[in-house]
């Protein structure tokens, strides 16, 4: 969780919101990372855990990341825990829990959909309060700016 969060303050840089992820090998060793990039590269895909996922299949060299882990600051959307689904990961593991779009467990809870073919394990709560403080920061200073224009 220290290198999806690490991601997640790299973001800032880019005007993005602080959202870092991760894949892990069986291992446990990092296969690739992301963040955020919907802002930098005018992507709506461009979620933390989409990049990661998209970077872990091209480092592996196929599309199925069975035995790896999905490492992320946040509780990924509906769009990303489709992708996690659809990629095989064995387990997803999140930060902050987003009680508005959450899809692990919060709002909706996508990968444990008994309809569909893959049903990762899922670990919420990691350093949660690190993930959040991020994410509070950052929307604290979008609002204050924004207050001043």
């Amino acid at each position: 969780m220290l290198a999806a969060l690490a991601e997640a303050r790299a973001a800032l840089a880019t005007g993005d919101v602080p959202i870092g992820a991760v894949v892990l090998d069986p291992d446990g060793a990092v296969v690739a990372t992301g963040r955020n990039v919907r802002e930098a590269q005018a992507d709506p895909t461009g979620h933390a855990e989409v990049v990661a996922l998209r970077a872990a299949a091209a480092t592996r060299g196929e599309w199925r990341l069975d035995g790896c882990t999905l490492v992320v600051t946040l509780e990924p959307c509906t769009m990303c825990a489709g992708a996690a689904v659809l990629s095989r990961v064995d387990r997803v593991v999140f930060g902050a829990y987003d009680e508005k779009a959450g899809a692990v467990g919060s709002l909706w809870d996508v990968v444990r959909d008994r309809r569909l073919n893959h049903r990762p394990e899922v670990v919420g709560g990691v350093l949660a309060e690190e993930s959040t403080g991020l994410l509070d920061e950052f929307f604290h200073y979008q609002r204050t700016r924004d207050s001043s224009e």
